[in-house]
């Protein structure tokens, strides 16, 4: 470091500013340092040493409530992580991924060992022991979606409508004969049919409000929650999701529209129905959650509820900042979210 301030001619405050405070120098000033560094072989403050003396390792610790196989096979966590991290990196604060496992979270160990500054749950489910060893870090915690953590910065989307929006939709098609595709609710046995009560004991918080929406809606038009089967995904993927969807379409009297709490339960949904030869929206209609890109490129597109997912990341990215900075807990904020009807929902059939 001393010899690349002799070289430019500026003090070591300014060198160790060019890598750790860009925003304090001229971006002239800043490139000059950084050539002079290269052309003398000074790779920049040692990161080791750097969190030593500030007592931050730069990184923020993203938990999420699956495997990294199960969670990446949904484009929905895609889309928000890479949103919140181009929040973030500029800053320079790197993402440390820590994969769930089977009670809905990472394990409490690997969250107390892990060297973050802050810890960001995607999703986890209710009372995930992860969330305790956040605690006992007294670690800053930044909630995508859920759960609600007392303490916490937390930005999420209104579940309960969107799903309104998609049941009132089908229902003024002429529906009346529903299924209920659900994500993973962390029961036992994991996956199958579920009873309502059962259903609505998911750890999962967006689950219980999607299910509520749907079944008040389906209620007040005259269809009662004993007369809509509901099926428990075990997993995330499109193709653990098929069994699900071929279970509800086997149902008698068959569905005529199926509910999906997403958009790869949905896809999986239409690739039952090609199989059964169901034509949809003819024979079947089927409605998603989240319009991501494969919703528009499936056949037929996918009628969906629309999160604006980016938006989902770069503020979850934005209040990992305020929190790392010190700023106060802002409320939680709710995203709307709203339907986009295309081409998978159609009148009931006859």
């Amino acid at each position: 470091m001393d010899d690349v301030a002799d070289a430019v001619g500026v003090s070591r405050a300014t060198i160790s500013n060019a890598y750790n405070r860009p925003d304090q120098l001229s971006a002239p000033l800043r490139r000059e340092i950084l050539r002079v560094a290269k052309r003398l072989g000074y790779p920049g403050p040692n990161p080791t040493a750097r969190s030593l003396a500030t007592r931050r390792s730069g990184a923020i610790a993203f938990m999420l409530d699956a495997g990294l196989s199960a969670a990446f096979s949904d484009p929905a966590l895609s889309i928000t992580l890479d949103a919140l991290a181009a929040e973030v990196d500029p800053e320079g604060h790197a993402l440390l991924l820590m994969p769930g496992g089977d009670d809905g979270g990472p394990r409490a160990e690997r969250v107390l060992a892990a060297q973050a500054d802050l810890a960001v749950a995607y999703s986890l489910a209710d009372g995930a022991p992860a969330l305790r060893a956040v605690r006992e870090r007294a670690l800053p915690l930044v909630v995508i979606d859920q759960p609600v953590v007392p303490g916490s910065a937390r930005v999420g989307i209104d579940d309960r409508g969107g799903a309104v929006a998609a049941a009132r939709h089908l229902l003024e098609l002429g529906h009346r004969r529903f299924g209920i595709l659900s994500a993973q609710c962390l029961s036992t046995p994991r996956g199958g049919p579920l009873t309502t009560r059962e259903a609505m004991r998911s750890r999962f918080r967006d689950n219980r409000e999607r299910l509520a929406g749907y079944l008040e809606t389906l209620a007040a038009a005259g269809v009662p929650a004993t007369d809509v089967p509901i099926w428990e995904t075990s997993g995330l993927s499109r193709e653990q999701a098929m069994s699900g969807a071929a279970a509800l379409l086997a149902t008698q009297p068959r569905p005529t529209a199926l509910l999906c709490m997403s958009d790869e339960l949905a896809l999986a949904a239409l690739a039952v129905a090609r199989e059964r030869g169901l034509s949809v929206p003819a024979h079947l209609s089927v409605a998603g959650f989240d319009d991501t890109p494969p919703a528009r490129w499936s056949e037929p597109a996918l009628t969906t509820v629309r999160q604006d997912l980016v938006d989902k990341g770069r503020t979850a990215g934005r209040l990992c900042l305020d929190l790392l900075a010190g700023r106060a807990l802002p409320k939680p904020t709710v995203l709307d979210v709203e339907l986009v009807v295309r081409a998978s929902t159609g009148r009931a059939s006859k």
